[in-house]
C-alpha cells in the first residue's frame, strides 16, 4: 500500500512540475516576433493572419506585449496604427497587389521593429464586399444535467440529510450487531 501512495504522490508532483515549468520560445521562421533566423528578435510578439491572402482580401495584424501604439506598414496596404492596449487591427490588401508576390510587413513598437512576410495568392476574391456574419443562435443547454445550474437549495438540503442519515443508520446498525455478538 505504501508503494502505491508514494508512486501516486510522485506522479502528481511530476505533473504539477510539468505544468509550471517555463516554456522555451524558439523561432520557427514564421515571423511570429520571437525570431526567424534573421536576427528578427523583439520583446513583443506580432503576426499577420492569414499569411497568404488574395488581392483585395482582409488581414488581421496582431501584436502582443507592446507597451506603445504599434505601427504596421507594408507596400501592399496603408500604414495601420494599433492603439496601445488593443491586440489587433484589420486592414484590406490593395487590389493591385501582384499575385504570387511576397511582401514584407513591418511592425514598429516604440524603438523596436520586426518584420514578417505576407504572400499574395493567385486569383481574386469573387465578392470584395464583406459578408455579414449571421447572428449567434443559442443551442440547447445540453450537459448541465446533474450540475448546480438551476439548483434548488431545498432539494440539495434534503438530499444531504438523506445521505447523512443513511450513513448514520448503517454505522449504528453495524455497531449494534457487534454488541449483540459479544
Amino acid at each position: 500500500m505504501r508503494a502505491i501512495r508514494v508512486a501516486s504522490a510522485a506522479l502528481l508532483g511530476m505533473t504539477a512540475l510539468t505544468f509550471t515549468a517555463p516554456v522555451a520560445v524558439v523561432g520557427d521562421g514564421h515571423g511570429d516576433g520571437h525570431g526567424d533566423g534573421n536576427n528578427n528578435i523583439t520583446s513583443f510578439g506580432f503576426s499577420v493572419q492569414p499569411s497568404t491572402i488574395a488581392a483585395g482580401g482582409r488581414v488581421t495584424l496582431s501584436v502582443d506585449g507592446c507597451g506603445h501604439d504599434a505601427k504596421v506598414s507594408s507596400g501592399v496596404f496603408d500604414t495601420v496604427t494599433i492603439p496601445k492596449g488593443q491586440p489587433s487591427a484589420t486592414t484590406m490588401v490593395d487590389w493591385d497587389a501582384k499575385p504570387g508576390a511576397l511582401y514584407e510587413v513591418t511592425f514598429q513598437c516604440g524603438s523596436e521593429s520586426g518584420h514578417t512576410d505576407l504572400t499574395i495568392a493567385t486569383g481574386r476574391p469573387t465578392n470584395p464586399t464583406p459578408v455579414p456574419i449571421p447572428p449567434v443562435q443559442r443551442g440547447v443547454r445540453a450537459g448541465v444535467g446533474g450540475s448546480i445550474a438551476g439548483f434548488d437549495i431545498k432539494e440539495i438540503g434534503i438530499g444531504a440529510v438523506l445521505i447523512v442519515g443513511s450513513v448514520g443508520v448503517a454505522w449504528r446498525m453495524s455497531r449494534r450487531r457487534t454488541a449483540d455478538d459479544s
